[in-house]
């Protein structure tokens, strides 16, 4: 069996990226782990070099989403061991964008988005040695954007520092791994200010999807969905006599009142969940409860399911784009 050819020979850059998957020398194995600036500042290259590249006539033209990638260990190191860090560093970035974007605004340029929100997506590559990092930039036009459209991407070969430009086509990106906690939105701000108040203003977005499925006999066969506008809300059950947007009431006798409580940690952009019921499982973990007053917090991952006394199962789901 031949052996399964690489990401990077399928695209033809295997000689002067990764050649024959070695470096080339042992100076080259030394390389220096990934600081929060080097992060940082490839992510503002990337923004100025997508102005150059779209711009036109006086429209300043601009990348919207950002697919920024890295070896898996580096990655994991960001994830791990410095947690919300990402999730800081994208904010800064957007501040950074907002501020080149004035200065072209200043002289007269006509800056219009193509897209009402900015998306990051950190993401690692199986073929990615450490240092290595790359860069997909997208226009986010739109549901009208063609899908078999072609992508530019940027690489740094290891050997000479210098980017490479080319297209390649969106069958690639196959190759890559996401990570819910690499994945990061924020609004467009047409003033060109960032705003952090705007931005976590809770009741202006949809920040998560949760979708249940109840034994009672009037809800059989129906699903009941809730949309997570706030920053911290409460699951409860058929007692709760509370009515308020932050407040999930699900009409089944087998929910505790209350039982689960749900937030959103700004610095590292993930949710977390405590358990107040008697009995909560997390992909078939089961959660020790806590006190109300006194909440003890377990990260909760999107497309995870929970299920609360054994009865009752609700999912958690990123928003539809």
């Amino acid at each position: 069996m031949e052996p399964k050819s690489t990401f990077w020979q399928r695209i033809g850059l295997q000689d002067w990226f990764l050649p024959n998957g070695k470096p080339l020398n042992k100076e080259a194995e030394k390389v220096k782990a990934l600081t929060p600036d080097d992060v940082y500042l490839y992510i503002i290259e990337k923004f100025k070099e997508s102005i150059k590249q779209l711009s036109f006539a006086d429209r300043v033209v601009f990348y919207h989403e950002f697919i920024i990638s890295f070896n898996e260990e580096d990655y994991q190191e960001f994830v791990n061991n410095r947690s919300g860090l990402l999730g800081i560093i994208v904010n800064e970035s957007v501040k950074k964008f907002y501020e080149l974007l004035r200065e072209y605004q200043e002289v007269g340029k006509k800056v219009e988005p193509s897209s009402s929100k900015w998306v990051f997506r950190l993401v690692s590559h199986p073929d990615y040695k450490r240092g290595d990092k790359g860069f997909i930039g997208k226009l986010l036009p739109g549901s009208t954007a063609k899908k078999e459209e072609n992508l530019r991407v940027t690489f740094i070969p290891r050997q000479t520092g210098v980017a490479q430009t080319l297209d390649i086509s969106n069958d690639v990106l196959k190759g890559f791994t996401y990570y819910s906690e690499g994945y990061y939105e924020l609004p467009y701000a047409n003033d060109l200010h960032y705003n952090e108040r705007e931005v976590s203003k809770a009741g202006n977005k949809v920040l998560a999807r949760l979708e249940t499925i109840m034994p009672d006999k009037q809800f059989v066969g129906r699903k009941v969905e809730y949309l997570i506008k706030d920053d911290d809300i409460v699951v409860s059950g058929s007692d709760e006599e509370r009515d308020e947007q932050a407040v999930f009431k699900v009409p089944s006798e087998w929910v505790n009142t209350p039982h689960l409580r749900i937030r959103l940690n700004k610095a590292d952009g993930k949710f977390y969940m405590a358990s107040f019921g008697e009995r909560t499982l997390i992909n078939e973990q089961e959660v020790a409860p806590s006190d109300v007053n006194a909440p003890v917090w377990v990260e909760l991952p999107f497309n995870s399911r929970i299920l609360l006394n054994g009865i009752v199962g609700i999912n958690i789901f990123k928003p539809e784009p």
